[in-house]
């Protein structure tokens, strides 16, 4: 079978084509020629016997494919160079894309639960040292570590806004113009170092 050389050619019908690659069959792992129109940019392919076969013509037989313009090896063989290189960039990225989403798959459930977890700091927050000796205290006290270890377990961490300065990435300012927290309304976290609920609070 004769060599496909890489360039323009002409349909026999008049329209003409470039070849964009070489590829193999996933029926039978024959040669199958990938090629763009010229004119309208739509790709298609067809078997390598094929697209080299002749026809039969009002002429008699001819070509299928008239080669009349060729590519040079050395650009051929850069577009395959940035074809490959496109084709490990689009792996690391589908790579990192799924890294991603198992890293913060979590992050929509949380906002479900992290309510929950502030309104057990609030249930005792305020008491009075007689009150936070109770047993109910006690116990509420344990269930909140056992909560905290578990979510820094899944990389979650509270953004800190005890004496620190109001960070805009981090924090929402419900009231105040200065820039050192004042008080802190609504405890903000994160999920892998990525916000997932800014801390809101008074500044001065």
């Amino acid at each position: 079978m004769p060599e496909l050389k890489k360039g323009i050619y002409r349909h026999y019908k008049g329209h003409e084509y470039q070849i964009v690659l070489l590829a193999k069959s996933t029926i039978n792992e024959k040669p199958v020629v990938i090629y763009k129109g010229l004119k309208d940019g739509k790709f298609w392919s067809r078997p390598l016997s094929e697209f080299l076969d002749e026809v039969e013509t009002k002429k008699g037989r001819q070509a299928r494919f008239e080669l009349i313009k060729e590519e040079d090896q050395q650009s051929w063989e850069n577009k395959y160079r940035r074809a490959l290189a496109d084709y490990h960039n689009l792996l690391k990225q589908s790579a990192q894309e799924k890294q991603d989403f198992i890293k913060y798959a979590i992050g929509d459930f949380l906002q479900d639960i992290l309510p929950i977890y502030d309104h057990l700091k609030i249930s005792i927050a305020g008491l009075s040292e007689t009150e936070l000796k109770s047993a109910w205290v006690i116990g509420v006290k344990h269930v909140l570590k056992e909560f905290k270890n578990v979510l820094y377990a899944r990389g979650v961490e509270e953004i800190e806004t005890k004496n620190a300065k109001f960070d805009h990435q981090t924090m929402e300012a419900i009231s105040g113009t200065g820039d050192q927290v004042q008080q802190e309304i609504m405890p903000g976290y994160k999920l892998n170092g990525r916000v997932i609920r800014p801390a809101k609070v008074i500044v001065k």
